[in-house]
């Protein structure tokens, strides 16, 4: 089964790439971030039409997340739930929509828009690090239900110094500091592991380049977009590949798709609770 992760920067505007995209390669799951389009104007018909259905999380002009799976999926979460008492001190505001999950042939499917971040002397470092927090203890909870999880997106995080181009340029900067990568560490915490560094143990991998100074021609990039699995998942994971070719396209997303092709034929699919009540955050 393939699962890919996509940040389109606009779905409207790079709707006919997006197509084309399913068309070549034909994915089974596609999640996808900075849809930045409200829920009721999102363009649902041509997903329908290639036999996929359609789940958002959307808003005007900024953020926005979507998983578009050729199997229904179940238990629809929108935002962090069971986490209300993170909104006590409006940490975590409702009005951005970053977070999407949901039960896709036997995996808990969590698809996120991690804020950027700004620089780490702005207000919005410290929101995106609070809501790295909250992703942890939200990942807390799905790990106490012993549920298979694949956590997908855009987390404007590159890992480590063998995933950025120039890493001594930006040393200690935005998407490169400890403080966020401690952050994204805690997340993960050695239960959720990088798929593509299963394979793939070199730098010169991106998935993102900048729109300025000719980064992409330039092949000046960040791998900033990830898929992590349990560790249980691991033995059926087949490949992790970053497909750059739409970013040359004309008037593209600054980001490439990332996708796995995991082998789901032995998982059972039978060991999700009903669904629960939630808030969202």
């Amino acid at each position: 089964m393939l699962i890919a992760t996509w940040n389109v920067n606009s779905i409207r505007t790079r709707l006919l790439q997006v197509i084309d995209w399913i068309n070549h390669v034909n994915p089974d799951i596609l999640c996808l971030q900075e849809t930045k389009v409200m829920d009721d104007s999102f363009p649902f018909e041509p997903f329908k039409k290639l036999g996929y259905s359609v789940e958002v999380f959307g808003q005007k002009s900024y953020n926005g997340v979507a998983i578009i799976s050729k199997v229904k999926a179940n238990n629809i979460k929108k935002g962090f739930y069971h986490f209300n008492e993170f909104d006590q001190n409006n940490e975590i505001s409702l009005d951005q929509k970053r977070l999407i999950s949901a039960d896709i042939n036997g995996i808990k499917i969590i698809n996120v828009y991690v804020p950027n971040g700004s620089s780490l002397e702005s207000d919005k470092f410290e929101y995106k690090i609070n809501w790295l927090n909250c992703l942890a203890s939200f990942l807390d909870e799905q790990e106490k239900k012993g549920e298979l999880i694949c956590l997908m997106g855009d987390f404007n995080i590159a890992p480590s110094d063998l995933d950025i181009h120039d890493p001594k340029k930006y040393e200690g900067g935005i998407m490169a500091s400890d403080i966020e990568r401690n952050a994204l560490n805690n997340v993960l915490k050695e239960r959720l592991i990088d798929s593509f560094r299963i394979f793939e143990k070199n730098t010169g991998h991106w998935s993102w380049w900048d729109y300025r100074n000719n980064a992409y021609e330039l092949n000046k990039g960040w791998r900033i977009d990830h898929i992590y699995i349990s560790k249980e998942l691991s033995s059926k994971l087949k490949s992790c590949v970053i497909d750059s070719t739409p970013r040359g396209d004309l008037r593209p997303s600054d980001h490439a798709p990332v996708m796995i092709d995991i082998n789901l034929s032995d998982i059972n699919v039978d060991f999700f609770d009903d669904e629960d009540d939630f808030f969202e955050i």
